[in-house]
């Protein structure tokens, strides 16, 4: 029943941010875009959902259990993203969607395997920042900023999200064997570079600790 719910609340972060993409792709200024794409992320944070690019940063600081749960949540995040791609293509909005997110499609899958993990290895290390400073920062107007800032940023430099790429893959109708491998390396780099952050953090604090 646990895992029920936890692949639920993946399902409704996956909606929120398909809910980024559409308004991200809506919008003829990629600043706009970039951020008002956030308003995924903020809910995300606010409701405490279940998203992969974020609950991963946090993978060594729990058990075997939690690690189990990742799985789950990303195939919610699929299945929220595929279903929204999908209920929009039954909308007037469904043709023009599909256009841009078939022009941004083709970067990502005409890009190099190595580029392509790279890109989300940098993607999840700004995810981290920004979820973590929602978390942790001392004043209000600090942890948004750290959330805005931390995802526009990622947005505006093209670092690879792949639940945002989810979406993008389905409304574009971009999905293949190839689609899905290079979806695996965006989730491997996002991986990495969600872990990597948090543990040199952790490096660094026993590094400073007195020996006792």
């Amino acid at each position: 029943m646990r895992r029920l719910r936890v692949l639920l609340s993946g399902v409704l972060a996956g909606v929120c941010i398909a809910l980024g993409g559409t308004v991200f792709l809506s919008l003829e200024s990629k600043v706009a875009g970039a951020l008002f794409f956030t308003v995924g992320l903020f809910v995300i944070c606010v409701f405490g959902l279940h998203l992969f690019t974020g609950k991963v940063c946090y993978l060594f600081d729990h058990g075997g259990d939690y690690a189990l749960d990742l799985p789950f949540i990303w195939l919610g995040n699929l299945a929220g993203t595929f279903a929204t791609a999908w209920l929009e293509g039954r909308t007037r909005l469904g043709p023009a969607l599909a256009e841009r997110a078939e022009a941004l499609c083709r970067v990502k899958l005409e890009d190099g395997p190595v580029s392509i993990f790279l890109l989300a290895v940098f993607c999840n290390v700004l995810i981290y920042i920004a979820v973590e400073g929602f978390r942790s920062a001392p004043h209000d107007l600090g942890r948004y900023l750290a959330l805005f800032f931390g995802v526009a940023v990622f947005i505006l430099c093209g670092f690879e999200h792949c639940v945002a790429n989810m979406y993008y893959f389905s409304v574009a109708g971009a999905w293949s064997g190839k689609t899905l491998l290079w979806l695996a390396l965006m989730t491997l780099g996002n991986a990495v570079g969600g872990v990597s952050f948090p543990l040199a953090r952790r490096l660094m604090r026993e590094k400073a600790a007195p020996a006792a």
